[in-house]
């Protein structure tokens, strides 16, 4: 298969297919998500994609809209963080944890999926994505054990299940591995640095400037592949 820069940066549809209304993967992805689904849902869960793939402009929109403060920015514990007290590289990194880089999401790919269980809530339930949901006592507690005993059967990895520092973990989160690999193969500085040179990025003198920090921190650690040398 071969990837282009567009398809790594999220500036291209070509490589998707709709899953469902307003919801696109990869091509590839798409049946084998069907069949993890149909597993699900005969254990009981009603398995949802909270969100597949997001475009560079809109992840371009949601990093603006945070680094200006018009979009909440949250700490560990889910509480918001007032970023008039942090320096510019504190507000990038306090963003990281949570928010790719516009070009650098995983989810420009098509292969990774957010996922929820629209059967443990109430119908008008406002899904949080938040760790809470999926601890002990989180309405999806339940479909987290089942993922981490049968994801990976149907090709599903979770990229950010450990805490290195930097993504936090994020248990709705899946990959399709099979594919999401070849993608991250492509991955190396020198498209981390087109990608980034741009103009309207907000922070993106402080992103540059602490680059290498941020691809071992924060791009790098979520490969299910082991990154190489290029990534160094």
């Amino acid at each position: 298969m071969q990837i282009r820069s567009d398809m790594l940066s999220g500036k291209t549809e070509r490589h998707l297919r709709e899953l469902s209304v307003g919801c696109l993967l990869h091509e590839a992805a798409i049946e084998p998500f069907m069949a993890f689904k149909a597993a699900a849902t005969q254990q009981g869960f009603d398995l949802q994609v909270a969100s597949g793939f997001r475009s560079y402009k809109r992840q371009l929109a949601i990093w603006n809209a945070k680094a200006r403060g018009q979009r909440q920015v949250l700490a560990d514990n889910g509480q918001p963080i007032n970023l008039s007290c942090l320096d510019d590289r504190e507000k990038a990194f306090a963003i990281l944890r949570w928010s790719a880089l516009p070009g650098c999401s995983r989810h420009h790919w098509g292969t990774d999926i957010d996922i929820w269980d629209a059967g443990a809530v109430v119908p008008d339930y406002v899904l949080q994505l938040t760790p809470s949901e999926y601890q002990r006592g989180g309405p999806f507690y339940d479909l987290r054990c089942w993922l981490d005993d049968h994801a990976e059967a149907y090709g599903f990895a979770e990229p950010f299940a450990i805490d290195r520092g930097g993504v936090a973990p994020e248990p709705w989160h899946l990959s399709y591995a099979p594919v999401a690999q070849q993608f991250e193969m492509q991955v190396d500085l020198s498209f981390i640095r087109d990608v980034l040179d741009n103009s309207e990025l907000v922070l993106r003198d402080t992103i540059l400037v602490n680059l290498d920090e941020i691809i071992s921190r924060f791009i790098s650690p979520g490969f299910l592949s082991k990154p190489s040398e290029k990534h160094e």
